[in-house]
C-alpha cells in the first residue's frame, strides 16, 4: 500500500515510475491519488503531490457536470421556445417569427429541422417579416475562436451562445461515386449564401490524411473550395469543421434549412429580441432538449467543450436568472463547492470547461469531489457520463490490462494531461484515481496514467 508525505518518489509504483521515465516526465511534474471511494478518512494507497494545485484540462469538467446534477437535477431540460407575431392566412404568416435561444446545449441539426418542421405544421410556409433570433440570455463574449491554440476552424474552440445550434460546425460529407470518378459533397446544415462545388474529383490510393487530399479553403465565410481530391478507399466520411464567421452562422443556418423545407421567407433572418408583450404569453410552440443525465454523457463521454460552458453558464442562469455570465456561473460553483465539497480545497474556474489556462484544481480537490460524489444519491448518473477505459469515449483507445475496469474523465491541453474517476479493483473494492501531469511532455505520460489504473485495479496482490 502507499501513503505518505508529498513528494515521496519511492511510493510510485514501479511500472508507473518506469513509462514516466520513458516518456521523460519529471516525478516533480506530476500528481498521483488513489483512494478508496467509500471511505473518506481510509489512508490512500498512493498520495504524490496530491496538494499541489495543477491545470487539469477537461477533468474539471467532473466538478461542472456534478454540480449541475445536484443543483439542476437529471430530468432538468432546456427550453427553446417560438413566438408567432402576427396572422396567418393560407400558409402565409404577416409578420415575424421569433426564436428564443435559452442555453440548450444539443440544438443540433436534426432538433433544429424538428423545430422548423413544427412550425411549419402551424399552417406556416411562407413568412411576410422576418425570423428573429433572441440570443440575450447569455451575456458571453464571442471573442476570437483561435485565440486559444490558434485553430480557429476546430469545433472545439466553439463559444457558449443562448442559441446555439449544431456548435457553430459544418459537418461537409463526402460520397465516392467510382462510376462517374468523383465523390459528391454536401454541407450539412445548408448555410444560406455559401457556395460549394457538388464534386471532388476521385483519386486511387489508401485514404491516408484525406484532408489534406481535398486541399480545402475553409477562411472564406461564402465559399467552401476544395482544390484537391478525396482518396476512394476513403469511402463515405463526414469532416466537422467551425463555420469561419461564426456570428453569421446561425442566421445563415436557420434560413438555409429553412428554404431546403420548400419554406419562403420575404424578410431576412436576423438578430433580435423577443418582444416583451410576447414574453409575457405562452409560446407558439417549444423544443425541449433531452434531460440533463443525457447532455452529462455528452459532456464527459465525448469531452465536448461548448456543450460544459453552455451547462456552465446555464447554472449562472438558473440562480441570477438572464442574462447569466461566465462571473455569475463561478459565483453558484464556489458556493456550491464549498457546501458540498470543501472548504479548505481551492477549486479555480474559468469557463468550467477545462479549455482554458485559468483552471487549476489539486489531485487531493479532484479526490474529494469524487468521493463525494460516490456517496451521492446521483453517483449513476455521473459514473455512466464517464468514458469506459479501453472500451468507448476518449478512452477507447486505452491500452489496459483490464478493458472496462475503470469509468474515468480525461483532459489534454497542450503540456497537461490528466485522467480521474472510478477503478473498480479486483478485489471488489471501488477506488477514486486522480492524474495529472503538467510539462512539455504531459502528452506522452498516457502510458504511465494506463500503468497507474492497472495498478489500481490488482488490488489482491499487495502492491
Amino acid at each position: 500500500m502507499c501513503c505518505g508525505a508529498l513528494g515521496a518518489w519511492a511510493q510510485i509504483p514501479v511500472a508507473v515510475d518506469a513509462e514516466l521515465a520513458r516518456a521523460k516526465v519529471p516525478r516533480d511534474a506530476v500528481a498521483l491519488l488513489v483512494l478508496d471511494a467509500q471511505n473518506p478518512t481510509a489512508t490512500p494507497r498512493l498520495n504524490h503531490r496530491a496538494g499541489v494545485p495543477m491545470q487539469s484540462a477537461s477533468v474539471i469538467k467532473l466538478a461542472t457536470t456534478f454540480a449541475a446534477l445536484e443543483l439542476l437535477g437529471p430530468t432538468f431540460t432546456w427550453s427553446t421556445p417560438v413566438y408567432v407575431d402576427g396572422t396567418v392566412r393560407a400558409g402565409v404568416l404577416r409578420g415575424n417569427v421569433y426564436i428564443q435561444g435559452q442555453g440548450d446545449p444539443k440544438l443540433v441539426l436534426e432538433r433544429l429541422w424538428l423545430l422548423l418542421h413544427r412550425l411549419q405544421g402551424f399552417g406556416i410556409h411562407s413568412i411576410q417579416g422576418d425570423i428573429v433570433l433572441d440570443r440575450a440570455a447569455f451575456a458571453v463574449d464571442a471573442g476570437d475562436p483561435g485565440a486559444f491554440d490558434g485553430e480557429p476552424l476546430r469545433p472545439y474552440n466553439a463559444s457558449p451562445d443562448a442559441l446555439l445550434i449544431n456548435y457553430k460546425s459544418v459537418l461537409i460529407g463526402f460520397t465516392p461515386d467510382p462510376q462517374r470518378a468523383v465523390a459528391h459533397v454536401q454541407l450539412d446544415p445548408p448555410l444560406w449564401g455559401v457556395q460549394t462545388q457538388d464534386t471532388v474529383p476521385l483519386i486511387s490510393g489508401s485514404c491516408g490524411d484525406y484532408r489534406g487530399a481535398l486541399k480545402a479553403t475553409l477562411t472564406d465565410p461564402t465559399r467552401i473550395r476544395f482544390a484537391g481530391a478525396y482518396p476512394a478507399d476513403c469511402g463515405e466520411k463526414v469532416w466537422p469543421v467551425a463555420y469561419a464567421d461564426p456570428a453569421s452562422y446561425a442566421p445563415r443556418a436557420v434560413q438555409g434549412l429553412w428554404l431546403s423545407m420548400g419554406g419562403q421567407l420575404s424578410g431576412e433572418v436576423r438578430y433580435g429580441q423577443v418582444p416583451a408583450a410576447l414574453v409575457a404569453g405562452a409560446p407558439t410552440l417549444e423544443l425541449r432538449s433531452p434531460p440533463l443525465a443525457e447532455i452529462v454523457r455528452d459532456i464527459n463521454k465525448f469531452s465536448n467543450n461548448v456543450m460544459a460552458q453552455q451547462l456552465f453558464l446555464t447554472l449562472g442562469r438558473e440562480s441570477a436568472g438572464t442574462p447569466a455570465s461566465l462571473g455569475t456561473a463561478r459565483t453558484v460553483m464556489e458556493r456550491w463547492w464549498q457546501s458540498r465539497v470543501s472548504t479548505t480545497e481551492p477549486l479555480q474556474l474559468d469557463n468550467g470547461s477545462g479549455l482554458s489556462r485559468q483552471e487549476f484544481i489539486s489531485a487531493r480537490a479532484l479526490g474529494q469531489l469524487l468521493q463525494t460524489a460516490y456517496r451521492s444519491p446521483l453517483m449513476p448518473e455521473l459514473m455512466a457520463s464517464l468514458p469506459i477505459s479501453g472500451v468507448d469515449g476518449t478512452l477507447k483507445r486505452a491500452k489496459v490490462a483490464n478493458p472496462g475496469s475503470a469509468h474515468l474523465k480525461t483532459g489534454s491541453l497542450n503540456g497537461v494531461s490528466a485522467i480521474a474517476g472510478y477503478v473498480h479493483g479486483s478485489s471488489g473494492k471501488r477506488y477514486v484515481l486522480v492524474a495529472l501531469a503538467n510539462h512539455p511532455n504531459a502528452h506522452a505520460a498516457r502510458a504511465a496514467f494506463d500503468a497507474l489504473v492497472d495498478w489500481a485495479a490488482q488490488d489482491t496482490e499487495g502492491n
